[in-house]
């Protein structure tokens, strides 16, 4: 059991290193006067592709660990139809 929980930690682990990787690139790159513009009747709203980009791939890590949790967490209980 405790291969397995070391396997999950390092497995969560590289999907966020990788996760926060791709996003401090994509950060970098892209300029921050690139964006979308959101126009309301009281004000407007600027969002820059960049800020975008980290937070989707901020958001892509954290849905893959609550996938990777939640597959751990069926096979523990002895849902193995994954395999």
């Amino acid at each position: 059991m405790m291969n397995i929980t070391l396997q999950l930690s390092f497995r969560i682990a590289l999907v966020w290193a990788a996760g926060f990787l791709i996003a401090v690139a994509v950060e970098a790159l892209l300029p921050d006067q690139a964006g979308l513009t959101l126009a309301s009747k009281q004000s407007t709203l600027f969002i820059s592709f960049s800020r975008m980009g980290f937070w989707t791939c901020v958001l892509a890590a954290l849905i893959v660990t609550a996938l990777v949790v939640g597959r751990a967490l069926l096979a523990d209980i002895g849902w193995n139809t994954f395999r």
